[in-house]
């Protein structure tokens, strides 16, 4: 029996400390979250410590009627953060252009990348990830060096891929952003 309460007593000691911990790190982490508790027990928690203001989705439509006919927004801006569209080389109703020239296509691209990020106040500097798809990779490889030209300070996170086709046959490169920029 000495044995068996002996074994009660340990359970209770192990479960005493497990308590105490999970009491210690309830209150660090309460602590460093700004949710502290009162003299009374209650917290004391004010939204500003805890949750930041939401903010709704901004939407910008870089060619409308294109935009509306293929199904897509071209750029929506949540808080600091800007997420856009891949960018072809195509003209206001949406036609191709530069039609067999991937060099020209990907300037035409990055000029329109820049209006979009222009219109919210943002520049390439603020750019995080960068995903080009190309349907000719050894070409894009070839004329990539451009893009120093775009990125003055560094370069984006991102991902080349080479593709077997784009939304039209002629568009031989997308090219999509993303966007932060802290307040």
């Amino acid at each position: 029996m000495v044995g068996v309460t002996s074994g009660i007593h340990l359970v209770r000691k192990r479960y005493a400390m497990r308590t105490n911990l999970l009491a210690l790190a309830t209150l660090f982490v309460a602590s460093m979250t700004g949710c502290v508790p009162t003299e009374s027990g209650e917290t004391d928690l004010t939204a500003q410590d805890v949750t930041p203001a939401t903010e709704a989705p901004e939407y910008f439509l870089l060619r409308p009627e294109v935009e509306r006919a293929y199904g897509y927004t071209h750029a929506i801006k949540i808080g600091d953060d800007i997420k856009i569209s891949g960018a072809v080389s195509m003209d206001d109703e949406g036609n191709p252009t530069a039609v067999g020239d991937l060099e020209q296509q990907m300037k035409n691209a990055y000029s329109d990348l820049g209006r979009v990020l222009d219109h919210f106040g943002y520049t390439f500097d603020d750019v995080i990830v960068e995903n080009v798809f190309t349907t000719d990779m050894a070409k894009f490889l070839e004329v990539a060096a451009y893009r120093a030209s775009i990125y003055t300070n560094q370069f984006p996170t991102g991902s080349w891929l080479e593709v077997k086709g784009l939304a039209l046959p002629e568009f031989l490169i997308e090219i999509e952003l993303e966007a932060h920029r802290s307040r």
